[in-house]
C-alpha cells in the first residue's frame, strides 16, 4: 500500500497507513488487508447512514455526507467505529462502565462482561468501591475477604489474554473511592513492576475529602459491607500518599467524584469511567466518541466558524446514528445505553491550529482560545441534538433530566474531548487538545512498531525563514525542543512549545478551559519535567480541583514506561491506552 492514497483528495501520511493496515483496515479469510483507507471510510459512512432509513431519510445523502467529513479528515470518529462498522462484529462503542457486586457470581460476571467487550474493542471502566476490604469477613465461608486490589489482579491478567477484536490491546480503568479502607493499599497497588499493566488506576475524591485534605482534618474509612466507619486517617496523608506515587510512576489519578455526579445530568450514581478518564457513565452505559479536526479548520490564520458549526451538526447526526445501527455486546448494555443515547464529541489538533494561528501554546491567548472554541462547539452540538430531538424524539430518560424544560433533546450528552491518539495519526494532527509533544519523536505501538515523527509546521516555518538544514533536523531529532537551539528565533521557539517546556500550572488552565464547555470529561496529562517534586504534583492536583476539572493525571519525565519516545529513543511521557 502506498504512503499516499488517494481517492476523493484522501491522503495520509506514511505513519498513518501503516496505523491503518495494523489495525483498522479489513481483512480476508487468509488474514490479509482486503480493502484500502478510502473504502474503509466507505464502508463506515455506508453502515452509520443505514439508520437513516428508519427516519425516512435518503441514506443516500447522508451517507455521501458522512464520508465526505471523514475523507476530508475533517471527523473521525472512535477506533471500534472504524474497525467493526459494517462487519459481522458490528461494536462501534469506545467506552463501557460495569459495576462490580460485593460477592462472587458479581465479580466473575463483570469480569465476563469485559471479556466480551474487550473482544469487540471497546475499554471498561469499573469502581471496586463496592467490595469489602481486605480481612472482612466472609460469613459463607467463614473466611476472611482478600480485597478489591487483589481481585483488580484477576481483570488484569484476564485483560492480557485477551488482544481486542484481534488488533487493540485491552485497557481499563479501576477506581476505588477515597474512603475505602483499603485506599492506601489502591494508591501503591502500581508501584511494583508488572501490576496492573492493563489499568489505570483512579482515586475517586469527594468534596469532604478535599476539604479535609485543604484543612488537614481526618476522614473516616467506611466498610462498605457495613457502612459503618471501620478506622480514620488524615486526609493530607492520604493526599500526599497520591502525589508521591503519582510523581514516581503516573499513577494513581483523581476523578472528582462528587462534580462529576453533581453535573451529570440524569438520576442515579456515576462511580467510574472509561480508561483515560474522559467519560464518566453509569453502570452498563456505553458513549460513541468522535472527534473534530481543528487543524483543518484554519482559513488564513482564522477559524472557520461557518464551517466548524456545519461539522458538528453533521457529526452530532452521525454519532446518533452510530447509536442506532451498534450492535451491543450485552443487552442490558445496549437497554441501558438507549435509555440516555450518550455521544461524546470532542476535538483533535489543538496544538497545531493554534500554531497556524500564531498562538503559543504557553499563552493566555491559548485558554482563551480552548473556551472560545469548546463553548462554540458545545453550544452548536446542543442546537443540533435538540434539532434532532424534535423530529427523532427526545432519550427515553429525558423528562427525568434537567434538560426537561428543553423543547426536546436526543442526546443527554453531546461533548467529551479524548485522547485521540491512534485517529489522530490517522488525520495527521496532534492529539486531542495535547500540546505538541516534541518537533521529533519516535511513537511506539502496537505490536512494537515504531514511527519517526517530526511536525511539519515547524518543519515549513523553519524553511520559510531559512534557517532549516540538515544540521537542524538531526538536532532537533536529538532534542525533540527548539528551546535551547542557536539559530532559532525566538519568536519560533515560543509558538513551537512542547509538551515539557509548558508550565504544568499551563496544562491545567487549558484543561479546565475546556472542561467549562464539556458536558462529559476531558482527558489531558499534565506533563512534568524530571526535576518536578511531590510537592509539585499535589499543587497540580489541587489546581486541577479548584479550576473545575473532573479529574486530573500527570506524567513525570521517565518516571515509567510509555508509547511516546524522543528522535534519539530517550524515554518521555505519553499515555498508553490514548487510542
Amino acid at each position: 500500500m502506498k504512503a499516499c492514497e488517494k481517492g476523493d483528495g484522501l491522503k495520509l501520511s506514511a505513519n498513518a497507513v501503516e496505523i491503518l493496515r495494523k489495525r483498522y483496515l479489513s481483512r480476508d479469510g487468509s488474514g490479509l488487508v482486503s480493502e484500502t483507507p478510502a473504502e474503509m471510510f466507505e464502508r463506515v459512512a455506508s453502515h452509520v447512514s443505514d439508520a437513516e432509513v428508519r427516519y425516512g431519510e435518503d441514506k443516500e445523502v447522508w451517507r455521501d455526507k458522512f464520508l465526505r467529513i471523514m475523507m476530508s479528515l475533517e471527523f473521525l470518529p472512535n477506533s471500534p467505529t472504524l474497525m467493526n462498522a459494517g462487519l459481522p462484529l458490528g461494536q462501534l462503542s469506545a467506552c463501557f462502565v460495569l459495576p462490580i457486586e460485593d460477592s462472587l457470581p458479581g465479580i466473575f460476571e463483570a469480569l465476563k462482561s469485559m471479556a466480551l467487550i474487550h473482544q469487540s474493542g471497546g475499554g471498561t471502566g469499573f469502581s471496586f468501591s463496592r467490595l469489602r476490604p481486605r480481612g472482612d469477613v466472609v460469613r459463607a465461608t467463614g473466611g476472611v475477604a482478600s480485597g478489591p486490589v487483589s481481585f483488580m489482579g484477576i481483570f488484569d491478567k484476564a485483560t492480557e489474554v485477551i488482544k481486542q477484536g484481534g488488533r487493540r490491546r485491552g485497557a481499563n480503568m479501576g477506581v476505588l473511592r477515597v474512603d475505602h479502607p483499603d485506599i492506601i493499599e489502591f494508591i501503591r497497588a502500581k508501584q511494583r513492576p508488572g501490576v496492573l499493566e492493563n489499568f489505570n488506576v483512579s482515586v475517586a475524591a469527594t468534596d469532604e475529602f478535599m476539604r479535609a485534605a485543604c484543612q488537614g482534618r481526618d476522614i473516616d474509612l467506611i466498610n462498605p459491607r457495613t457502612g459503618l466507619a471501620q478506622s480514620r486517617i488524615n486526609a493530607q496523608e492520604i493526599m500526599s500518599e497520591i502525589a508521591n506515587c503519582a510523581w514516581r510512576g503516573g499513577d494513581p489519578g483523581m476523578i472528582f467524584i462528587d462534580r462529576i455526579n453533581a453535573l451529570h445530568p440524569l438520576p442515579g450514581i456515576i462511580e467510574s469511567t472509561n480508561p483515560c478518564g474522559e467519560q464518566p457513565l453509569l453502570p452498563y452505559e456505553s458513549c460513541n466518541l468522535g472527534s473534530i479536526n481543528l487543524s483543518k479548520l484554519v482559513k488564513e490564520g482564522e477559524m472557520d466558524w461557518r464551517r466548524l458549526e456545519e461539522l458538528v451538526s453533521l457529526a452530532v447526526r452521525f454519532l446518533d446514528d452510530a447509536i442506532d445501527v451498534n450492535r451491543h455486546p450485552l443487552n442490558v448494555i445496549e437497554e441501558t445505553t438507549l435509555l440516555s443515547r450518550k455521544i461524546g464529541l470532542g476535538v483533535m489538533g489543538f496544538a497545531d491550529m493554534l500554531i497556524m494561528r500564531g498562538i503559543s501554546y504557553g499563552s493566555p491567548e491559548a485558554v482563551q482560545a480552548a473556551e472560545e472554541i469548546m463553548r462554540f462547539i458545545s453550544d452548536a452540538a446542543r442546537r443540533a441534538s435538540c434539532k434532532l430531538g424534535l423530529v427523532r424524539g427526545s432519550f427515553p430518560l429525558f423528562e427525568q433530566s434537567l434538560f426537561a424544560s428543553w423543547p426536546a433533546m436526543r442526546n443527554a450528552t453531546v461533548t467529551t474531548v479524548a485522547p485521540t491518539g491512534t485517529i489522530s495519526i490517522i488525520a495527521g494532527t496532534s492529539s486531542g487538545i495535547e500540546p505538541l509533544f516534541a518537533l521529533a519523536f519516535v511513537r511506539r505501538v502496537l505490536d512494537g512498531a515504531r514511527f519517526l515523527e517530526v511536525s511539519p509546521l515547524f518543519e515549513r516555518a523553519a524553511v520559510a525563514r531559512g534557517i532549516y538544514s540538515p544540521m537542524l533536523k538531526a538536532e532537533l531529532a536529538r532534542k525533540g525542543t527548539a528551546a535551547d537551539m542557536a539559530g532559532v528565533p525566538q519568536d519560533l521557539k515560543d509558538l513551537f512549545v512542547t509538551a515539557l517546556d509548558i508550565l504544568p500550572e499551563q496544562h491545567v488552565r487549558i484543561q479546565a478551559a475546556f472542561q467549562k464547555y464539556t458536558d462529559n470529561a476531558v482527558s489531558k496529562t499534565v506533563n512534568l519535567p524530571e526535576s518536578a517534586t511531590p510537592s509539585d504534583v499535589l499543587n497540580v492536583f489541587n489546581m486541577a480541583y479548584d479550576l473545575g476539572c473532573k479529574g486530573v493525571t500527570v506524567f513525570r519525565y521517565g518516571s515509567k514506561s510509555q508509547v511516546l519516545y524522543l528522535g534519539n529513543g530517550e524515554m518521555t511521557a505519553g499515555c498508553k491506552y490514548c487510542g
